[in-house]
């Protein structure tokens, strides 16, 4: 059982090896890229120990991805490094479309206003910078310069040998023995490829001009803007340029098809071993600013003249999907399981949700106390969810986002990855099949002590205000109370309906072996505050009724959030026989 000295997210810290005493490292990280960094972070913040390992010798300071969803901005709130990245990103308040120079649409990104955070724009290299800080603060430094090349795995853990660069000799290896292996080494993975695991796709024939530039026009900021030229009967491709806002005035990252002239140029290299064609190509000659200047000249909607070049590249695209996301001890996440087009800013905020997803539960396995199914719901939940990004990403690339005709908000909330769910998943009761598409449904009745309405077991728990505290003179959030937390048992009810509450917050503790922290959410209008009959429980009010309409709870109702904030399991009544069942699809029994 933990104990009240354990972490806030529980179980006891780790030695400062990263190691339990006996040699055996927790988790291997390989790669450092915002993946990475999530899952080492994660790990450590749950207390796992963990040591990460990166074969570039620094972060390079390019923008390769750049726009933040929401839902990613929700993940780093509940991990506790989400001002961080507010403080640094800028707003992506829309898009602009043109076509010939003439406007055709005004896209603006805007959502429901109980969604806590909005679209944002922050360069990869400041995306790493801000998640390796906070890495930093567990006491767990990147290992740069240190490549895998190769590893075995048994029943019991992970053999893997690294080989590291050294200033003053030959390159240093080492044999690290450890209980799992997470696999965040991009395209080209030597985990992946170790594994032997299909990576079935193809690649895109064009090649683009990436570039990191002021840009001076008198368009609208912080909108992305779209401007394409068509073909032609010649069956010629579109002329195209994007160009994507980041931080400091007038700076965006452009990007644009490569020119015949530059694509002349090229340098012959090796072609990648694995046959992957994507990401950053140093076999072409950089584009300069007059490159990007031509391109603006050619298909800029208003008179713009580019300056100060940060930096330049070109890059191919491919869209491929693994066979699945591990086997045995061995796991991948982003880069390594899924690439696709850059469309809607998908690809990393996906891979950092994968790294979340597969963080608390490898926790929980270190830990020993996670049921035997727990990791394989890894590839169960996260599987489908690459798989539907690709081919989303594959029809936007081609045809936009008027490829999927939904309505404006339903495109918005699955664009911002807010629809992204695990219906029917092994975690769940499994009376709802199908990974969430949309809003949660408000259908009644079904299976006794489970309550219809509302999100569903498997859904994103919405944020909500209002809730109030006898002891705060302001309202609160509900991400306040799951923030830095384990698997959270909200408890709703009334002044009338709350007395059970303390055996049921008891039972769900012993049945996670004391993972699970309980909290009471009052209904609006009673008199109670102060958490009489509910002793040793925080209470809070739902004063404004917000919790109660965006759940579409009755009282009494028990939910389980889980710890990447998607809901486990619904209980209307709630009962500890129920609790325990719910449970037990997570925890060791």
């Amino acid at each position: 059982m933990r104990s009240d000295s354990d972490t806030l997210s529980g179980g006891p810290r780790p030695r400062t090896d990263g190691t339990d005493g006996r040699g055996v490292l927790d988790v291997l990280v390989v790669g450092a890229g915002p993946v990475g960094l999530t899952a080492a972070a994660e790990l450590r913040r749950r207390g796992t120990g963990v040591r990460i390992v990166e074969r570039l010798p620094a972060r390079l300071l390019y923008a390769k991805a750049i726009g933040i969803q929401p839902r990613t901005l929700e993940v780093w709130d509940r991990m506790g490094c989400v001002r961080a990245a507010l403080e640094a990103a800028v707003p992506l308040r829309g898009q602009l479309l043109y076509v010939d120079g003439v406007e055709r649409s005004r896209f603006d990104l805007v959502l429901p206003p109980e969604v806590p955070y909005r679209f944002a724009a922050l360069p990869q290299y400041e995306t790493e910078r801000i998640l390796e800080e906070f890495l930093t603060g567990f006491g767990t430094r990147v290992e740069r310069g240190t490549e895998l090349v190769s590893f075995g795995q048994d029943a019991d853990g992970v053999t893997a040998r690294l080989v590291s660069a050294s200033d003053t000799g030959p390159p240093v290896e080492e044999e690290v023995r450890c209980r799992y292996l997470v696999g965040c080494d991009g395209a080209h993975s030597v985990v992946r490829k170790q594994l032997g695991l299909g990576f079935e796709g193809g690649a895109f024939p064009e090649e683009y001009m990436l570039g990191d530039v002021v840009v001076d026009w008198d368009l609208p900021p912080w909108y992305a803007v779209r401007s394409t030229r068509p073909g032609g009967a010649d069956g010629a491709d579109d002329d195209v340029l994007v160009c994507i806002p980041l931080p400091g005035q007038g700076r965006y990252r452009v990007s644009m098809r490569m020119s015949p002239e530059l694509s002349a140029h090229r340098a012959e290299g090796p072609a990648p071993g694995d046959g992957v064609a994507h990401g950053l190509d140093g076999g072409a000659r950089a584009p300069g600013l007059a490159d990007i200047q031509e391109v603006l000249d050619r298909l800029s909607p208003r008179p713009a003249t580019a300056s100060e070049l940060r930096w330049s590249s070109v890059f191919r695209i491919s869209h491929r999907l693994v066979d699945r996301y591990g086997e045995g001890r061995a796991f991948l996440a982003g880069d390594a399981a899924h690439i696709h087009p850059p469309t809607g800013a998908q690809g990393m905020n996906t891979g950092i949700q994968d790294a979340y997803n597969l963080a608390w539960k490898l926790s929980l396995a270190v830990e020993g106390i996670a049921s035997p199914g727990l990791l394989a719901s890894y590839d169960a939940e996260r599987h489908p969810v690459g798989e539907e990004v690709v081919g989303r990403t594959l029809r936007h690339a081609s045809g936009g986002v008027q490829a999927d005709p939904e309505d404006p908000e339903t495109l918005l909330m699955r664009e911002a990855q807010l629809l992204v769910g695990y219906r029917g998943g092994p975690l769940t009761d499994g009376s709802t099949a199908g990974a969430a598409t949309g809003a949660a449904g408000r259908d009644e009745g079904g299976a006794a002590g489970v309550d219809r309405a509302g999100p569903r077991p498997g859904d994103r728990v919405p944020d909500c205000t209002g809730l109030t505290t006898v002891l705060a003179t302001q309202p609160l959030r509900l991400y306040d109370l799951l923030r830095g937390r384990d698997h959270v048992l909200l408890l709703y009810g009334d002044d009338r309906t709350a007395d059970g509450f303390v055996r049921l917050a008891a039972r769900a503790a012993e049945s996670s072996h004391g993972a699970v922290r309980a909290c009471v959410l009052l209904a609006a209008g009673g008199t109670s505050t102060d958490g009489v009959g509910v002793p040793g429980l925080p209470v809070y009010r739902d004063t404004r009724g917000e919790f109660a309409r965006l759940c579409s709870v009755r009282a009494p109702t028990a939910l389980i959030v889980r710890p990447d904030g998607y809901l486990g399991a619904r209980l209307h009544p709630p009962t500890e026989e129920g609790l325990a069942e719910a449970l037990a699809r997570v925890f060791r029994t």
